[in-house]
């Protein structure tokens, strides 16, 4: 196939076997776990967990990314669309309060198969931010639950960090067609059931950057619309240099949580300061593949 999935567009030839472009990934599914997983927003996780895949690959390639072995490795098995099916009702079986797929874009075709028919559950799309709306417009009716990363809204950094200097028109454009597809969220004995999650990561020494993220979810949605995630949880990884070869400041999350709430946004998740831990990077070793 020409690939054509992301805001990329690089028109890579991916085939059965290899991959190219940003992504590198084959025309096929490629899985590097399959588990229930306790560490997203209560609302998702539950007390039972989240049934999450995690695909192989990235269209970002972010310096910083916690997921390297996967995200820019690669590693990961290659499945059919029935076997994702038959993980998908795996998961369900194994008490799953939803199916939450963790970087699906390079894969939207066949996800997209093993989707029909529809699951019990809802099914949530865990991604970077970077988007095609086209893409997206793929997965109306699919897709209950979206959780999208606003990683940057100052291009210089979005450019530095995962080259990607269109970073904020496009994951804004992309937010707009989630919360179009799904509407505003609705939560059922203390889960979520429908609508959008924006998460933003702080990073070491980006405050203006986490203010100006902060200033456009509160200028567009209004209360009851979305749900904001503002995370603690950045860890350096042993490459990292500069400012990001350290973790983020109290001081520096502290106001970060300050100016979330003079900016009136109320409907969302706060993360404890422990929360940088290795919890929140699962072993990527075929668990449930």
């Amino acid at each position: 196939m020409i690939c054509h999935l992301c805001p990329r567009n690089c028109g890579a030839e991916r085939t059965a076997q290899s991959g190219g472009g940003v992504c590198r990934m084959p025309a096929a599914l490629k899985i590097a776990r399959a588990a229930l997983h306790q560490w997203e927003e209560p609302v998702i996780s539950g007390t039972k967990g989240s049934g999450t895949v995690f695909f192989s690959g990235c269209n970002l390639q972010c310096v910083f990314c916690q997921n390297g072995d996967i995200s820019a490795g690669g590693f990961g098995k290659t499945v059919t669309v029935k076997r994702l099916r038959e993980i998908f009702e795996e998961l369900i079986a194994q008490g799953a309060h939803n199916i939450n797929l963790v970087t699906p874009t390079p894969y939207a075709p066949w996800i997209l198969q093993a989707l029909e028919p529809p699951l019990p559950v809802p099914v949530v799309y865990n991604c970077g931010g970077y988007e095609s709306a086209e893409t997206l417009r793929a997965f109306a009716g699919k897709v209950q639950i979206y959780l999208p990363d606003l990683k940057y809204a100052i291009p210089e950094t979005a450019q530095a960090m995962s080259g990607a200097g269109d970073y904020f028109e496009v994951a804004t454009a992309a937010i707009e067609e989630m919360y179009r597809q799904v509407g505003p969220y609705r939560i059922e004995n203390g889960l979520l059931k429908q609508g959008v999650v924006i998460r933003h990561l702080v990073l070491p020494g980006q405050l203006e950057n986490t203010r100006r993220c902060i200033d456009w979810v509160a200028s567009r949605f209004s209360k009851g619309e979305v749900l904001f995630s503002l995370m603690s949880q950045y860890t350096p990884q042993p490459h990292a240099q500069g400012v990001l070869a350290r973790p983020v400041r109290h001081s520096e999350y502290r106001a970060a949580v300050e100016y979330m709430e003079n900016c009136g946004i109320q409907d969302g998740f706060l993360q404890e300061r422990t929360s940088a831990k290795e919890e929140y990077t699962p072993p990527f070793d075929l668990t449930g593949v």
